[in-house]
Order: C-alpha cells, then structure tokens, then sequence
C-alpha cells in the first residue's frame, strides 16, 4: 500500500460498497466516490471477480479535471465467492478481506441444518473464520437448546445466541471484531442481519423488516455495505442470499470435517461410501457417530461442486480453444 499512497496523485482506500459501476471508498482523507480506470474495466472483462467489491482495499487516482477512478484491486486475503446462477460457472465475490464469516440464522422458525451447512461451506471457503449468530432469542425458549445441538454437530464453529431486543451476544460480537477486524454477516433476508449492524453501531443506520411466519425473509439490504464500528472494527451487511451456489469444494472440508476425517479412514482410497467394505463412514452411520441428516448433506454439496468444477474446466477449455482460433486466423492473415 505505501507504495502507491507514495504518488502524489494516488490513495488506497477501502471500498464501502460499489452502486452500478461507481465505488464508494474510504480514504484517510475521508469518503470519496470514484468510477473504474481503463485498466480495470479490461480485467473485470476477461473476469468479473476482479471488479471492487464491498471490503476490498483499491488504489485510487485523481486526474487534473479531477475525475477520479479506481485503479487497481489490491491482493485480496480472503473473499466470500458464490456461484452465480445459471450454467456458466462465474464466481460472484460477495464481500473480501473479511476476517470473520458469519452464518446469520433467525431461531424462529427453527433452523433449517441444511441451509446452515451450505452458508458455512461459504464461509469456510473464504479463508475467514466462521461462525454461526443465531437471532431473535428473544421469541423462543430452546434458544440454549438450539444453540448446544449446533455446537455438537459443528465443534469447529463458534455458536453465538443473540437479541437486539435483550443485547444478548452483541458484546461478544463486538468483542471479535475489536482490534480492527472485520465481521461479514452471511444469510437469507428477514434473519436479523441489519438489526445486527445497528445493535453494534449503537443507532439505526440500516433499515431492517421482520421475518415472515414461513420462515421467508423480506428484502431489505438490496448492496453489500460497510459499516465502521464506534469501538473499532467494522461489520459487512449483504443482501439475502436466497442461491447460494458453491464454486469448488474449498468450502467443504472445513464446513464437514468431522465427515472427511471419517473418510481418510476408508480402506479404499476411491470409496465411494456406498457399500464398500472397510467404509469408515458407513461404519459411523451404522453405529450414530456420524448422522444420517449430515451425510446426505455432505454428499449433495459435494456433488454440487464437483458438477460446478466440471462446468468450469469446460468453459476453460472452450475459451482457450476459442483464444487459439483466433490467433491461427490472425497468424494466417499474416497479421
């Protein structure tokens, strides 16, 4: 960063949130608002990861009729990527340089344990740490209950109950992130997100709506933000994720370690954990170490990713042929 904060003619900043092309971004010197460089308008091009996103240091130039554009994307340390929907097999980053990923679930309606687990592969795939932020304890009264059968079944994972009516684990939020770290708030619409962000800040500063009876959420946050804490740290509201597609298996072997654990144990290195001899996994299915309800969860997330890594060699491989083409055609024009 001191590298380019040395040119008279350039800051770094960090990106608050992007709206259509602009990029929202605090400097030292305060907010700006400033568009995308030439640069790099051509790699989000060839890559659409590489456009700024909410949490992401970026350098920023001043021209002399005092436009400014967002340079360059420094090197992120982490970033929470989703597959995006369709066929294509592109990543969307959600947010980056985060240092906790939070899974966000509402205890009313009950948690569903397969929408946890797709979040925390999520989070696990970030390269940040994961947690789970129950809410709304407030209107239940197993909330304790809850929050010991997660901690069982996700030992790795640090549980936090919490009400923005009570103040129940706002401390503890807070506490995570003090020292300047970053919390990203991951989860469907309507499961307490933004009341969060504002139990944290101390006042309303996003808007927030209530869950329906479903368990469906109602939109609120419609862009990533970041939000500065009062007690330093800062806090990552997103949109709800309704798809949340997994773009590898990165995610996988810390959201379901318990499960990989058991299947480094096979007699066979190709088990299938079918019907194999010296299966380790069935073995701990047949005997309760391993639920049945956390298998089938593990085995349709992985067939998930690996059908996404297979659409992704595929386009890979379509575009290199099409790149080779197209320098044969210029290489036989003469050009």
């Amino acid at each position: 960063m001191a590298r380019w904060a040395a040119h008279a003619d350039t800051s770094v900043g960090r990106v608050v949130r992007v709206d259509r092309g602009v990029a929202h971004v605090l400097t030292e010197d305060g907010p700006l608002r400033a568009g995308f460089g030439g640069n790099l308008l051509a790699a989000v091009a060839k890559d659409a990861t590489a456009a700024p996103c909410t949490g992401d240091w970026v350098v920023v130039r001043e021209w002399p009729d005092h436009r400014l554009t967002v340079e360059q994307v420094l090197p992120r340390r982490t970033a929470v990527v989703r597959a995006t929907a369709g066929e294509q097999s592109h990543g969307q980053v959600l947010c980056a340089n985060v240092d906790l990923a939070a899974v966000v679930v509402a205890l009313h309606p009950l948690p569903v344990p397969a929408r946890v687990d797709r979040l925390l592969s999520l989070a696990w795939g970030s390269g940040a740490r994961p947690l789970v932020v129950l809410t709304k304890d407030d209107v239940v009264s197993d909330g304790e209950q809850v929050a010991e059968d997660l901690a069982v079944e996700l030992p790795d994972v640090e549980v936090v109950r919490t009400s923005t009516v009570t103040g129940l684990g706002i401390d503890r939020l807070a506490a995570l992130v003090a020292g300047g770290l970053t919390l990203a708030l991951l989860g469907s619409s309507g499961h307490g997100k933004s009341s969060l962000v504002n139990a944290l800040v101390g006042t309303d500063v996003l808007g927030t709506r209530a869950i329906r009876d479903d368990g469906r959420g109602r939109h609120t946050s419609v862009r990533r933000e970041l939000v500065v804490l009062p007690g330093g740290g800062a806090v990552i509201d997103t949109p709800g994720l309704r798809g949340i597609g997994l773009i590898d298996e990165g995610g996988l072997a810390g959201a379901f370690a318990d499960v990989v654990a058991l299947a480094a144990g096979c007699r066979f290195r190709d088990c299938t954990h079918r019907s194999e001899p010296g299966c380790a996994v069935n073995a701990a299915l047949e005997d309760g170490t391993l639920s049945r309800r956390r298998y089938e969860s593990w085995r349709m997330l992985l067939r998930e990713a690996d059908a996404m890594a297979a659409r992704k060699t595929a386009r890979l491989r379509g575009e290199q042929n099409r790149e080779r083409k197209r320098r044969m055609r210029e290489h036989g024009t003469g050009r």
